[in-house]
């Protein structure tokens, strides 16, 4: 008579889940990278105001509280690519601004480079690895909250006639590591099956992307400022 374990086919199953999620978390974000690509093409052809980045910083946050709401429903991939389209559309007048630089091409090339061999880099070793960076989540909660002080801080500050040249490149800085520390972190938490749905994951990787990439164009741009 046969016996089955019933661990190792637990076990099993949640390796087949993992590796769902990580297929689909994937697929979903290159898909998304080409949705904000258009939409970022479509907004510098439009000339779209510097004032649309703004919003659509504001805008991504009650976004990505619907977002959470939604997950597990029939809405969360159509509102993903609603998201991303409209983060992709309010980096138009970013990029438009760097472009307007003598050498803005060159910048904007080296940030998305960076950014790109960066992501993969790191994402490959965790891949590869397997490690588990879980640990990791206190020290970023904390990083997370000095730079949400420093961002007040930029805004408020200036208001009183301070300049504050050096906080923009140090919370530039901040930000790039952070960024860094969340991509081997939420990497780990989708290959260690901690992220069970593949539709956060996506959002939280591509996030992590975007404000790599934003904070590296700015950090870029004032080391290349003659």
């Amino acid at each position: 008579m046969r016996t089955v374990n019933t661990y190792d086919t637990r076990s099993e199953q949640s390796v087949l889940q993992t590796n769902k999620v990580i297929r689909n978390t994937y697929m979903l974000l290159a898909m998304t990278m080409v949705v904000s690509t258009i939409t970022a093409g479509i907004s510098m052809a439009l000339q779209m105001p510097f004032i649309v980045y703004i919003g659509s910083f504001v805008l991504s946050f009650v976004m990505l509280f619907i977002l959470n709401k939604k997950q597990n429903s029939a809405a969360a991939l159509p509102l993903v690519f609603l998201f991303t389209g409209m983060m992709g559309f309010g980096l138009g007048p970013l990029l438009n601004h760097y472009l307007a630089m003598a050498n803005g091409g060159q910048i904007i090339m080296t940030a998305l480079g960076t950014t790109a061999l960066t992501f993969f880099g790191l994402s490959a070793y965790v891949l590869t690895s397997k490690k588990d960076f879980s640990f990791m989540g206190g020290f970023l909660a904390a990083g997370m909250m000095v730079a949400l002080i420093t961002m007040v801080a930029l805004f408020v500050l200036p208001l009183f006639g301070i300049e504050l040249g050096a906080l923009h490149l140090a919370f530039s800085a901040l930000v790039v590591l952070l960024m860094c520390g969340f991509i081997l972190y939420d990497t780990s938490n989708i290959v260690n099956g901690v992220y069970t749905n593949y539709i956060m994951a996506t959002v939280s990787l591509y996030l992590n992307i975007y404000n790599l990439f934003i904070h590296l164009l700015s950090l870029v741009g004032v080391l290349s400022d003659d």
